[in-house]
């Protein structure tokens, strides 16, 4: 911990000042090896982790859409972390993560460069990728909602069109979304619920909704995997909605998605079963 420490101390000034218009969490390898103009192009892909603060999330849930991230994550790849909730204090939407990890130097120009750089960028390499997933990962533990912290409303609309504007402006070539949420809108501009109980919804009249009331965004032709939907219940139960609940609540994000520059790759009702591509 002591070297991790000492990386980001020794990174984050030059990185900073390299991109100061770019947020990012992970401190750079290549300045601090002293070799920021062999450092190679980003991978072009970016992977986007959004987590709704309103669902109380069984631990096993958590930690498979954890391990989904880490399957997906590569050097190179720019990973960010937004987690979203009602419009309440101290509850809103907020980005809280945002890192670029380095790729490592392959090929010919790796074989010109001297071993003593080399072999001090691959240890810090090696440190950073550490540092990202003990760093990223307390974002991801702390972005869910807390036990015993009930939040009613939920405002996935206006979120995600923030959100999405966010996406769709990244210059990655390849950008893929998990959303972790019961995808169950209860706000002011509409709700899933009635009777407190979850609405067997009509597609196609809630489309028509959102759609008259602006509510769509444009998310930049990302992939988008669904973790979580239909979830009610805390720790204690993982019980979730009718199949046909579940068909239409599917069938609304995807046309949504669509109509918002996505593609639903996966909806896991609750349990996301395939791997990000």
């Amino acid at each position: 911990m002591r070297r991790l420490a000492t990386l980001a101390l020794a990174c984050a000034l030059p990185f900073t000042a390299a991109q100061a218009s770019e947020r990012n969490d992970i401190p750079g390898c290549y300045p601090h090896a002293q070799l920021s103009e062999h450092q190679p192009a980003p991978s072009g892909r970016e992977l986007v982790v959004i987590i709704d603060e309103t669902v109380q999330m069984p631990q096993p849930l958590q930690r498979s859409a954890w391990e989904h991230a880490m399957r997906y994550v590569q050097p190179g790849d720019s990973v960010r972390l937004y987690q979203f909730s009602a419009f309440l204090q101290n509850h809103y939407m907020k980005l809280q993560f945002a890192g670029q990890l380095d790729s490592p130097l392959q090929g010919k120009v790796r074989n010109s460069l001297g071993s003593t750089s080399l072999k001090q960028l691959d240890a810090c390499l090696l440190q950073q990728a550490a540092f990202f997933k003990k760093k990223f990962g307390q974002q991801f533990v702390a972005s869910f909602g807390q036990p015993g912290t009930e939040i009613a409303r939920s405002e996935i609309f206006g979120s995600l069109q923030k959100i999405g504007e966010e996406i769709a402006s990244r210059p990655a070539q390849e950008k893929v979304v998990l959303l972790i949420s019961d995808m169950l809108e209860n706000s002011d501009f509409g709700s899933f619920y009635k009777n407190n109980q979850i609405r067997d919804i009509d597609p196609a009249a809630e489309l028509d909704k959102v759609q008259q009331k602006n509510l769509l965004t444009d998310f930049g032709g990302a992939r988008v995997y669904v973790h979580g939907a239909g979830l009610v219940g805390g720790d204690a139960k993982e019980a979730y909605r009718s199949g046909k609940t579940l068909q239409h609540l599917e069938s609304f994000w995807s046309s949504y998605l669509k109509q918002s520059n996505a593609s639903l790759m996966a909806f896991g009702s609750p349990s996301l079963n395939v791997d990000l591509k």
